[in-house]
């Protein structure tokens, strides 16, 4: 077995963790941090809305290999008297767009532009979009993201418990708002390809998510009938127990995004590819992160202020008290604790959680008790 599957091993039986619920105020910060930084680049910079959006003409001139992007962007300015945005295809042709260009004048500037990059007329095509049409498909993307949430939240709601539902919706939010706020700061256009991007990340994004939920939901079946750990402590395990195959799954997504974004989209042009590429790279890795650092922990928070919860977390450390006191170990304390006897205790130590699986008999690499 590799190094990779025997540490993936580990965490599952809870020989090893890292307190990733007990640092959570951390992670809080740094998401904290981010959200703002997304909104304040979204507040300042706005969105480099596409023509799709904002109406204007596209016009595609083929054999354009030998004409630089300054030059075409200079030519469509001066013929059309509006800031134009050109890209090289991968074909050897190149795409200049133009806004607030109507049909009645696209002929006549198509004809300067070719006019003055000295190419055939006849080798410049050109589509005219409306406004309209673009903001058919952003309404449509607003029912489809609220549709989709409203089901999401039910789904969860049901399956679960209403706490991981607003946990998960609050990921979802967090998600988004990183990756509308990375397309304002670096300045890439949003085009139909990128509401295609967003509304894809938002299944990659509860997919981690719910894999930790039914690992919480399995180990937290009758928590209030034992004394030997708190419902952070087992979301924490739940955590580590799924954090190898997390971090499997979002690699292996990563790896041909990342392809379609910097290869695809940076050296052959890919168009509407580099799109959506840049939004489910980035959606993507928001998603990881949320899932392990702020959908679980936000459970924990919440579940803890439950009368229960904190009856349950006085008994636990009371009873941790009581045997420290008397030189004991919880681990020889073994008969009345029920079905989750089975699962370890966490131990905090610089951070790192060392448990130990009594079904085993392996001993913690942390402090023995």
């Amino acid at each position: 077995m590799s190094r990779l599957g025997t540490l993936g091993a580990r965490l599952y039986r809870g020989e090893v963790g890292y307190d990733f619920v007990g640092k959570r105020k951390i992670w809080y910060g740094i998401s904290i941090l981010i959200t703002i930084t997304a909104i304040v680049g979204l507040a300042v910079r706005g969105l480099n809305m596409g023509i799709e959006f904002k109406g204007g003409a596209v016009f595609t001139v083929e054999k354009a290999s030998s004409i630089s992007v300054t030059q075409a962007q200079e030519a469509a300015q001066e013929a059309s008297g509006h800031p134009a945005i050109v890209q090289k295809l991968g074909n050897g042709s190149m795409r200049i767009q133009v806004s607030e260009v109507d049909g009645a004048k696209a002929g006549s500037v198509a004809k300067a532009i070719a006019d003055d990059l000295k190419v055939d007329p006849k080798g410049i095509s050109d589509e005219v979009v409306g406004p309209s049409w673009g903001e058919q498909i952003a309404n449509k993307a607003w029912i489809g993201l609220g549709v989709f949430m409203f089901l999401v939240v039910i789904y969860l709601a049901i399956a679960f418990e209403w706490r991981m539902a607003l946990a998960a919706l609050i990921a979802l939010i967090h998600d988004l708002t990183i990756t509308v706020g990375v397309y304002a700061l670096v300045g890439f256009e949003v085009t139909p390809g990128t509401v295609i991007g967003l509304l894809t990340i938002l299944g990659y994004s509860l997919y981690d998510t719910v894999v930790v939920f039914d690992s919480l939901k399995e180990g937290t079946a009758d928590i209030t009938k034992q004394t030997r750990w708190t419902y952070s402590e087992i979301a924490n395990r739940s955590i580590n127990g799924t954090l190898v195959r997390s971090i499997n799954t979002t690699v292996v997504a990563l790896l041909p995004v990342a392809g379609l974004l910097f290869i695809g989209g940076g050296f052959l042009g890919a168009g509407m590819l580099n799109d959506i590429s840049l939004s489910l790279f980035v959606g993507l890795a928001a998603g990881a992160y949320s899932s392990i650092f702020i959908a679980t922990p936000l459970v924990a928070d919440l579940k803890e202020r439950e009368p229960q919860m904190k009856a349950l977390r006085k008994r636990v450390l009371a009873k941790r008290a009581a045997a420290a006191a008397k030189g004991e170990s919880l681990d020889d304390d073994s008969a009345a604790e029920g079905a989750h006897d089975e699962a370890p205790k966490a131990t905090t130590t610089g951070g790192v959680v060392g448990q130990r699986d009594r079904g085993r008999g392996r001993p913690s690499p942390g402090k023995r008790r």
